[in-house]
């Protein structure tokens, strides 16, 4: 089975944000992008608000829940009291936690997952009372120790960071290795258990080498390189260009 496809709504926000006008609409265009076949729809709210708004989230949540009951709500970020309260209000299929400092621009670094063992284990366990599939964003290249500390945190999924991999977009040479790491940190996944997500300057492009390397992969969630490819072919269009790239290749 194909990987899912979560579109991030987070660009699409901020370039809304650049005026105080309510277009682009962030429920519009993610009812275009379910339309067309996305499977989820992801957003991550910072404290700062300078994409996602909290109001958004309730809206985005009544969008899936009336339109699209199928589909999937992830919401990601660090898990601040705030946040916590925001998520439990809004109840999304899949939480993903990100150890980010609220002020960074983007997600660039995954979990240490001894260091932070003990936080991580009360966190998952108050989500999943709340009947909610947790991520934990997880570096690329983590080391068999560090997979097998997130497992113990109860989590379902691991989401791998693959923004090294995006970074080598004009080096295949690089890209090469990005990939081998991330091959060889999936099969320490897999083989302990752990699902399997992926995140982070994914496209068309590249989409079809991570495929092939983690067979397991259960979603991507893309918003950057999504956006920019719905400005040239639309949001529709573009879901469906995503979609067909996360197709596994025959030989």
């Amino acid at each position: 089975m194909p990987a899912q496809l979560s579109v991030n709504l987070n660009a699409i926000a901020m370039l809304r944000n650049r005026r105080d006008l309510p277009w682009p609409s962030v429920t519009g265009l993610g009812a275009i992008a379910l339309e067309a076949g996305a499977h989820g729809l992801t957003v991550h709210p910072r404290p700062d608000q300078r994409h996602i708004r909290f109001s958004d989230v309730p809206e985005i949540r009544a969008l899936i829940d009336d339109a699209f009951p199928d589909a999937e709500f992830n919401i990601e970020g660090y898990p601040t009291q705030d946040f916590l309260a925001l998520v439990d209000e809004a109840q999304p299929e899949q939480v993903t936690l990100v150890p980010d400092d609220p002020m960074q621009p983007t997600s660039d670094h995954g979990w240490d997952f001894i260091t932070n063992q003990e936080m991580l284990v009360a966190i998952v366990n108050r989500l999943k009372k709340g009947r909610m599939r947790v991520a934990l964003f997880c570096d690329p290249d983590a080391s068999e120790a560090q997979i097998a500390a997130a497992r113990t945190t109860g989590a379902d999924r691991v989401e791998f960071y693959t923004g090294p991999y995006g970074a080598c977009h004009d080096d295949s040479e690089k890209a090469a290795n990005a990939l081998k790491d991330l091959q060889k940190t999936a099969e320490l996944a897999h083989a302990s258990g752990l699902g399997m997500n992926a995140g982070h300057d994914l496209t068309v492009a590249n989409l079809p080498a991570l495929v092939e390397v983690m067979p397991h992969l259960a979603e991507v969630s893309i918003g950057h390189g999504l956006t920019a490819d719905a400005l040239e072919f639309g949001m529709a269009g573009t879901v469906k260009r995503f979609l067909s790239a996360l197709q596994p290749q025959d030989d």
